[in-house]
């Protein structure tokens, strides 16, 4: 199978060349890299340039944005410039954080799921990060049905049938939802696993509490589910601020009549799947 990958670069220098050593060792090689270099500051460009001149499928992009590392739209417009300068003669397409290193199957894995499971719109594996005594140990703070937003891989038809990625906080929920609102499966793989190399929210400042809410509003979720979300989220981080922020995003996304990412169609399906979910957990049923 033919396969494109993204990845967005800020400041990456510390960890970049292990992904990209790290694709260069894989069992099924990429078409295609593009690697949007987005306004780095550091050697993250030097370090590009390097690989993209021994390599003719490595692409490298400069993007100009805003210093700022908030979670959605800066990681999501990166990816959607890559994107843009491909073709679309690929099966799936990935987008691939910059401080991941792969095993040498990864994509290989991926591509027999694409293949022996056609229903499959995204598919991946698992994020490992390494502890204080140095072992690498499972993270993965979604349900294990979810894909990380760092390593997402998705067929053609799915991205096209999702509309692509949403620039907004939320966006690796939205795409997983709207794949399921559009008839694919998500698919994950406890074989294929991933190291992270920089740990889980180290990068995001508070403002991406706020942006929480306002993505659950774009998303259409609603009040009650909204409330119950914001909940979860705050007890699941031991941070009771994070509940009332969330709903005061929520609050401010929805007293400026913010546009929705989702049609009202997908909007009521999310809710639907989302309350399906809240019930399966209460009562012990999926």
């Amino acid at each position: 199978m033919n396969y494109y990958i993204v990845i967005p670069a800020h400041n990456e220098e510390k960890f970049i060349s292990l992904t990209l050593d790290s694709l260069l060792q894989q069992t099924l090689l990429p078409k295609k890299v593009v690697i949007v270099n987005d306004n780095s500051t550091d050697s993250t460009e030097a370090i590009i340039d390097s690989y993209a001149s021994k390599n003719d499928w490595i692409q490298k992009i400069n993007k100009v944005s805003s210093g700022e590392h908030l979670p959605g739209s800066k990681v999501v417009n990166a990816f959607l410039t890559g994107y843009a300068a491909l073709d679309e003669h690929y099966d799936f397409i990935v987008k691939l954080d910059a401080d991941l290193i792969l095993p040498p199957n990864y994509f290989e894995g991926v591509a027999a799921i694409f293949k022996e499971h056609p229903k499959t719109g995204i598919a991946g594996g698992f994020a490992y990060e390494e502890t204080t005594n140095g072992n690498w140990e499972l993270n993965h703070p979604m349900n294990k049905d979810h894909v990380r937003g760092a390593f997402k891989a998705y067929s053609k038809a799915c991205y096209t049938a999702i509309g692509g990625l949403k620039s907004s906080m939320g966006w690796d929920t939205v795409d997983e939802l709207l794949a399921r609102c559009h008839g694919f499966d998500i698919y994950t793989d406890p074989d294929l696993k991933v190291k992270h190399l920089r740990p889980t929210g180290k990068s995001y400042n508070k403002k991406a509490r706020y942006a929480q809410g306002e993505a659950m509003y774009k998303m259409r979720y609603g009040r009650t589910i909204t409330f119950i979300a914001a909940l979860k989220m705050a007890l699941k981080q031991k941070k009771p601020a994070a509940f009332f922020h969330c709903l005061r995003g929520y609050a401010i996304s929805a007293k400026r009549k913010d546009t929705p990412i989702v049609t009202p169609e997908e909007g009521a399906f999310i809710r639907q799947y989302r309350m399906q979910g809240i019930f399966g957990k209460l009562f012990g049923k999926k």
